[in-house]
């Protein structure tokens, strides 16, 4: 397995702030985000996760800097971002096939062009990736909610990115779709060794997959190991309990 293929070795955020107006949003933000991690992004409502993650997907302006670095420690001037958004809105009655959707996000053709037989093999490689390739023809608005995240990440992930944002990704699907998607996710991780930052409310689901998570409130309150920032006076602070999960040892 070629652990560089990503070639990326870290994500560094150093003294980001986002500001409207005279409101701050998130201030004095410090951290690293390593390849080959699976980096889970926490907090209340409010706690400016969305801020940050479109800080970094460039769509918002801040002060501070994101630096990607490669293993060599040269700077990475142009990272591939892949992201899966908590939600996509569109027509469920539009006859729209999987294989339309991602041709058309793919290249610059109307959803109704033919398809050429090399941009099909490349979409249905893609599907393949996350063991989803009997979705190519299947209607889009006919997908379930985990077939259809399972379809984003294929979409976010070709070409494969340095970096993979997944926003409260499997919101809303039912337990056998969110454990096959963060099962692909941890595959993708180990294959291709690329960092990935997770925002999710469903703590079990981070104990069980995330190997750091970061604690926001505004700016960094707690970061590092899951049970260390699950068994902090921070987290305890946020959330008004302590998680035991199923490592009753952590307390």
């Amino acid at each position: 397995m070629n652990h560089n293929c990503c070639g990326l070795c870290s994500i560094e955020i150093a003294d980001l702030a986002v500001n409207s107006g005279r409101d701050s949003l998130i201030y004095d933000i410090n951290l690293t985000l390593h390849c080959g991690e699976l980096t889970a992004l926490i907090g209340k409502n409010g706690a400016g996760k969305t801020t940050l993650l479109k800080a970094i997907l460039g769509e918002h302006n801040y002060q501070g800097k994101i630096r990607f670095f490669n293993h060599e420690g040269g700077a990475v001037e142009n990272p591939r971002i892949g992201y899966v958004p908590q939600h996509l809105d569109f027509d469920k009655s539009m006859p729209v096939t999987v294989l339309d959707f991602m041709a058309a996000a793919k290249g610059k053709s109307p959803v109704w062009f033919r398809h050429g037989k090399d941009r099909k093999r490349d979409i249905l490689m893609s599907l393949a990736a996350v063991d989803s390739e009997y979705l190519l023809d299947r209607r889009l608005g006919a997908l379930s909610g985990g077939e259809l995240q399972r379809v984003l990440l294929a979409l976010a992930t070709e070409p494969m990115p340095d970096l993979l944002i997944l926003d409260e990704p499997v919101s809303g699907v039912d337990v056998s779709g969110l454990d096959l998607f963060y099962k692909r996710v941890t595959e993708l991780r180990d294959k291709y060794h690329m960092a990935i930052l997770l925002v999710s409310h469903d703590l079990g689901l981070i104990q069980k997959y995330a190997d750091k998570v970061i604690l926001l409130e505004k700016t960094v309150v707690a970061s590092g190991e899951v049970k260390d920032v699950f068994t902090s006076d921070a987290y305890r602070t946020a959330f008004g309990f302590l998680n035991l999960g199923e490592d009753k040892e952590w307390i």
